[in-house]
């Protein structure tokens, strides 16, 4: 008989807020992974369930979404709970001076998590200084997306089978990209190889730069993304952002650098995938959408089922 081995206890994320992909470990990884690999299953199967009936989401978005925002509020629902939408903060207590600190412990006297994406870095470490119940950081400016990176973490699983070993290329604007950001730390707990493709204005940020070197990866800085796609596992796109520009003309310079066609993927593995976080505005053509390598709508919906495993997780009835 094979002897028993004792397994380690599940992480525990109930109460918790998630803030960081900093937060997260390799177990910590596994863990959510499993769960909404589980939710997937449960959705497909009987489109959801009642684990968090009777619970509120505020879901309090300060910047236009259309993605992050839908899927947390079809995660909530998916599972039974109800969600209070917050997206037109300009119309709200806000424009009439409410301070961050207030709108959440007001919102928290009506809801048992809030989601929040906010313009400045570092809006969601002092939501949730200020609130008790958890809060999730649906972005916030240019610093992090943590359940961005969940969610592409789990659909590289999902389609590839596995993290370690692959060569990750990320491509467009790495400078103001969080998601980018999030994905590159998030990947340093694997065993994976970087390649960064930008214009030298749109470079990966030193502190990312930073924490790569100091966790032994391998990278390349590259400028063409031709000699990059060959040999990569991933094909990770963002556009250029324009409104995180203050110079017009140095957007209009760079925007349609990099562009992601049929030709180009005529380079690229048979076994490889293409991510986006959307939206795009042009840098990956409307053919490519049929290539079986084409995986950003199937990230798109693994989004929710990320953000169900992290609600349930975080209320408890994970």
């Amino acid at each position: 008989m094979r002897p028993n081995t004792p397994s380690l206890p599940a992480p525990s994320f109930a109460g918790q807020d998630i803030l960081s992909v900093s937060q997260f470990d390799r177990t910590k990884l596994e863990y959510v992974s499993g769960v909404a690999h589980e939710m997937r299953v449960l959705v497909e199967r009987f489109g959801g369930a009642d684990l968090l009936q009777g619970k509120i989401l505020a879901n309090l978005f300060y910047e236009p979404s259309t993605r992050t925002s839908s899927s947390f509020m079809a995660a909530m629902m998916r599972l039974g709970g109800q969600v209070i939408p917050i997206n037109n903060v300009q119309y709200s207590s806000v424009s009439k001076g409410e301070s961050l600190p207030d709108t959440i412990r007001t919102l928290e006297s009506y809801s048992d998590v809030i989601v929040i994406r906010h313009p400045e870095v570092g809006a969601a470490a002092t939501a949730a200084y200020y609130g008790a119940n958890p809060v999730i950081n649906a972005g916030d400016g240019v610093g992090e997306h943590p359940t961005q990176a969940l969610l592409d973490l789990f659909t590289i699983v999902e389609e590839l089978g596995k993290v370690d070993g692959l060569t990750v290329t990320m491509v467009g604007d790495l400078k103001y990209g969080r998601t980018v950001h999030s994905l590159t730390k998030l990947l340093l707990n694997y065993d994976v190889t970087f390649r960064f493709v930008s214009p030298e204005i749109l470079q990966m940020p030193s502190d990312v730069l930073d924490a790569v070197n100091a966790s032994g990866h391998a990278y390349e800085q590259v400028e063409a993304l031709p000699d990059a796609v060959a040999g990569s596992d991933v094909l990770y796109v963002t556009r250029v952002q324009k409104e995180r520009f203050t110079d017009l003309a140095a957007y209009d310079r760079v925007k349609d650098l990099y562009v992601v066609d049929e030709e180009l993927l005529t380079q690229a593995k048979e076994q490889m995938i293409v991510m986006h976080p959307l939206p795009r505005v042009g840098e990956i053509t409307y053919g490519v959408d049929d290539d079986p390598r084409a995986a950003y709508f199937r990230q798109m919906r693994n989004g929710m089922y990320v953000r169900m495993a992290l609600l349930a997780a975080v209320l408890g009835r994970a």
